[in-house]
């Protein structure tokens, strides 16, 4: 393949076909689904050669998309997409469907698909590094240091005269050598990743996730947003945090919104545990991310132990689910969990196969047994979708013990009660005003203005009490 660093300047002439309408705001209406799609189709583990026949896996996922809106949700977010050679984070060519999963015909057809349902596409941006196959390095390997992409990587050359067969040392992806990091003070790279953006969300991509953001200086995410929103001022984008300072990292990039890993934490370790005290403390910080931007916030992804799995006890799964419904943020729920899939992650090669799993060719071919979990994924879905403005409420402790625990949400008009419930005994709480069940099982006595709830051992309820006094 013949390398032109300016090549990727021509492919942006679809933007004219962008007609994004939405208005400022879709995000807090928004519960993604998130799809890792080369699992989700069963793709091939590596790409083929050259004139492999193209493989047409996402009008699989055409058929789901009908589920995905019966489950509630709002929004797909997809996992790579992109031509790769193993699982879609060692990128090959940023303006190519994986051959795996399809063609550019394909991603329209997806696309068209979604918006006929009202449904939102988040994409996964893997601009912290490639796979050793970009032609951009590849053109390195050719031609050493003088190679006009050179400057596109983080190099170090041996002594002595270049010739062919030659390798640089390279800075990589913590340490995994097929994975090369890209030089984020380059302005070429900058202005490829900005063109690359710009490209999928004129074929009607809404956003991006963006890949180990952390690992990438905040000024280069802060330069390609101030480009791309001049043209698409409402699209949404998300980085890939797991360390440091979330708030100046999100404010430092101009992004949208972090990954609320902290949040994911508590929720299984406090459940684990019997220490709710872990997740008051947890979500008091989430109240300061709040102050700055919507975190995105998750029980499982395609990095992490499935949930069911993750979690000693099944009856406790359930109040996983209703504090990520009930949070501040975005919600997502990895494809999967709404039918209590389980799997682990392993540190090693091939560990993450059990979190992203081939699914069967339609919705009608899951196992009856995830019926009760989707359900009450549904119901809680359903409780936020009526309630947007939990997108930026605030956590306000009620009452803390190590195996039960009461939290008010409020937007300072609107407000929702939360009491869970790990212990053997039952958990009462006074809830002031005039509070209704809204969703699980309690008993609810009220006397004036004030409402004395009774929740059984191991349950839960979310109450509605926007009557109370602020």
């Amino acid at each position: 393949m013949v390398w032109n660093v300016a090549e990727y300047k021509t492919k942006t002439a679809v933007g004219e076909r962008w007609i994004g309408m939405a208005d400022s705001g879709w995000i807090a209406h928004t519960v993604w689904w998130q799809i890792y799609p080369l699992g989700f189709v069963g793709a091939a583990r590596e790409s083929g050669p050259p004139g492999t026949p193209v493989v047409h896996g996402l009008r699989k996922l055409i058929g789901w998309l009908d589920y995905a809106v019966r489950l509630g949700a709002s929004g797909i977010a997809f996992g790579p997409i992109f031509a790769s050679e193993t699982h879609g984070y060692d990128t090959v060519d940023y303006f190519r469907i994986d051959p795996r999963l399809g063609d550019e015909d394909d991603f329209d057809a997806l696309i068209a698909a979604c918006r006929a349902r009202g449904l939102r596409v988040l994409l996964d941006g893997v601009f912290n590094h490639v796979g050793r196959g970009f032609p951009a390095f590849r053109q390195v390997l050719d031609d050493g240091p003088a190679a006009a992409s050179a400057s596109w990587f983080r190099l170090s050359w041996p002594a002595g005269a270049f010739r062919p067969g030659i390798e640089p040392a390279y800075e990589d992806f913590e340490g995994h050598r097929q994975l090369v990091a890209l030089n984020h003070d380059d302005a070429e790279v900058a202005a490829y990743v900005g063109q690359v953006m710009k490209y999928w969300l004129a074929r009607g991509a809404d956003g991006w996730r963006l890949d180990a953001a952390y690992a990438v200086p905040a000024h280069f995410w802060s330069t390609v947003q101030g480009r791309v929103r001049k043209e698409f001022p409402q699209a949404y984008f998300v980085g890939e945090f797991i360390h440091g300072d979330y708030v100046a990292a999100v404010h430092e990039g101009s992004l949208d919104s972090a990954t609320q890993y902290e949040l994911w934490k508590a929720i299984w370790s406090s459940l684990n545990d019997g220490n709710f005290y872990e997740l008051a403390s947890a979500l008091e910080r989430h109240n300061t991310f709040l102050s700055a931007y919507p975190p995105l916030t998750f029980v499982g992804n395609h990095d992490v132990t499935r949930i069911a799995s993750r979690l000693n006890d099944s009856r406790f799964l359930p109040h996983a689910l209703v504090i990520l419904f009930t949070a501040g943020g975005t919600p997502s729920v990895y494809a999967g969990d709404e039918q209590g899939f389980r799997g682990i992650k392993e540190d090693r090669v091939g560990g993450d196969d059990a979190i992203r799993p081939e699914f069967p060719e339609h919705p009608d071919d899951l196992s009856p047994l995830g019926l009760e979990i989707f359900r009450l994924h549904q119901d809680l879905i359903g409780l936020r979708r009526r309630n947007p403005w939990l997108h930026r409420a605030r956590t306000e402790p009620i009452s803390v013990a190590n195996e039960q625990l009461v939290y008010r949400l409020t937007d300072g008009t609107h407000a929702l009660a939360v009491l869970l419930n790990l212990a053997d005994r039952p958990l009462t709480a006074q809830i002031p005003g005039q509070p209704q069940i809204m969703a699980g099982r309690a008993s609810l006595f009220t006397a004036g203005n004030t409402g004395s709830v009774v929740v059984p051992p191991q349950g839960w309820a979310v109450l509605d009490s926007s009557g109370a006094p602020a």
